[in-house]
């Protein structure tokens, strides 16, 4: 079998787990488990399938929850030779539909969840392929791709709240899974949760990096937070993936207790910032497991640097008590884009090497996010970043939080750093509405005058928001991150937050 090494194709790096262990588990999910060699079948099913009634499809939406059909559908396509295209069955259908019209979806795999949304999706399946339940004559060989070719299309909204598709190429996520093996010791005897869904791009890394080396991945449902260290330890999950968001969660439901996480060996975060105090606070449950902070937009393919927390470094690294970003991967080149008087060393963190996306779904949407530097074009974060005195990257915010309140400019994590050294807070989010600052936190015996109070002994009064309102816990999206969005419609007035 030819190695993912030579392997243009992500199927490869499932094929080669599938060679390391055919009956060793691949999955868990839903109270069942599947061999490799039971998801291989499932796959190729599905594949011979959708090829036997759509030959030329080229794109492949999986319209499923995180169970063997959803896992089996995006190898389907992978086997098919096609783009995947991960659908939510718990979004709207109006956002669901400019997800299949924007990505040309031709086959449409689903499982009930999926099938149930179908009515709401109307005219614009027409044309479009429909497996369910009816399987044909599996798929015996993969449908050869090239490096080029799109391996899955992910939809981000970045910071405009517009969905962009981002279609990334077998050749991107191959170099980058490289790159983690670089990184990492995983082998087969890991087992890797999957906390994400499959429409954010950090769950491609839980299967093929846990699937590359033969190793088991076990989807953690939504109930499991609230007992997270018991359901870890009765799978022996090993290698945790999440968005920073869940340690305050579980900090506060009181599950992180010393050495409570005893299986972990690997902690990766992404998604958001990390700060410092999660960090610490995880270690103490997971005190075998070491910490990584992993960064990287959808466009430059999963993560681009990464920062390994090291107790005795890196807590002096932290600016704003937010964890290094850390070094580029191998094969990516770092720029950072200065505005005029920006300081050396300070700027829009760019990047460029295989790693980065040739462009958008859209092209229109190539527009102000590639920078031509130097002969070379370079993706635009957004991001600013400040270089260490290590040569590691600090993460300073997002440009468009960078905010100008009565002629003093600032970032609005700077104002989110000082309401965490107020006495009770433990997360802090500010954004602007309507011309003023507003801030959200949560902890207990919080008193909104009282911190008022205790900021002006920290921040200058015109940077002291205007308002700050006390949450039991902050709202997150579908991809675990804090919904920023609905913190700001409810500062607007729009809706009230669900905290």
């Amino acid at each position: 079998m030819t190695s993912p090494a030579n392997d243009p194709g992500l199927l490869g790096w499932f094929r080669q787990g599938l060679a390391i262990s055919p009956d060793g588990t691949a999955l868990k999910a839903g109270g069942r488990s599947h061999t490799y060699r039971e998801l291989d079948l499932a796959a190729r099913a599905l594949a011979g399938t959708l090829l036997a009634r759509s030959p030329d499809a080229d794109r492949v939406g999986v319209l499923a929850h995180r169970g063997e059909r959803a896992y089996a559908g995006f190898l389907a396509g992978l086997y098919a030779g096609a783009a995947v295209v991960p659908l939510n069955p718990g979004y709207p259908a109006e956002r669901t539909r400019a997800m299949i019209e924007a990505a040309r979806v031709t086959v449409l795999v689903v499982d009930d969840a999926g099938e149930a949304c179908l009515p709401g999706l109307g005219d614009v399946l027409d044309g479009v392929t429909v497996v369910g339940r009816q399987l044909g004559e599996p798929l015996t060989q993969p449908v050869p791709v090239r490096p080029e070719d799109p391996a899955y299309i992910m939809f981000t909204s970045g910071s405009t709240g517009v969905p962009k598709g981002v279609p990334v190429s077998h050749g991107n996520v191959s170099h980058y899974l490289r790159s983690v093996r670089h990184h990492f010791d995983f082998d087969a005897d890991d087992v890797f949760s999957q906390t994400f869904n499959l429409t954010f791009d950090l769950a491609v890394f839980d299967m093929f990096v846990a699937w590359g080396r033969g190793a088991s991945l076990v989807v953690v449902p939504p109930g499991a937070y609230t007992r997270l260290p018991a359901f870890l330890s009765r799978h022996r999950i090993s290698v945790w993936f999440s968005a920073p968001s869940v340690v305050p969660l579980l900090r506060r439901a009181g599950a992180l207790t010393a050495g409570a996480m005893p299986t972990l060996r690997h902690s990766l975060f992404c998604g958001e910032a990390l700060m410092r105090e999660d960090v610490t606070s995880w270690q103490t449950s997971a005190d075998r497991s070491v910490v990584h902070n992993l960064y990287g937009p959808t466009e430059l393919t999963i993560s681009c640097t990464l920062h390994r927390w090291d107790p005795a470094t890196s807590p002096a690294l932290c600016v704003n008590d937010v964890v290094p970003i850390g070094r580029a991967h191998p094969g990516l080149r770092l720029h950072l884009h200065r505005e005029c008087g920006e300081a050396v060393g300070t700027g829009e963190l760019c990047v460029t090497g295989p790693q980065m996306v040739a462009g958008y779904l859209n092209p229109g949407d190539d527009k102000g996010r590639f920078l031509h530097h130097e002969g070379e074009r370079w993706y635009r974060t957004g991001d600013r970043v400040r270089t260490l005195p290590d040569g590691q990257l600090a993460y300073l915010g997002r440009l468009d939080h960078q905010v100008n309140i009565n002629g003093v400019r600032t970032e609005l994590r700077e104002i989110d750093h000082a309401l965490r050294r107020c006495a009770g807070v433990e997360e802090a989010v500010t954004l602007v509405a309507d011309g003023e600052l507003r801030a959200y936190v949560t902890g207990t015996g919080v008193n909104p005058a009282a911190l008022r109070e205790e900021l002006v002994t920290i921040l200058p009064r015109d940077l002291i928001p205007r308002r700050i309102e006390r949450l039991a816990a902050f709202p997150l999206n579908a991809n675990g991150k804090i919904d920023r969005s609905a913190l700001t419609r409810a500062a607007t007035g729009e809706q009230p937050v669900a905290g």
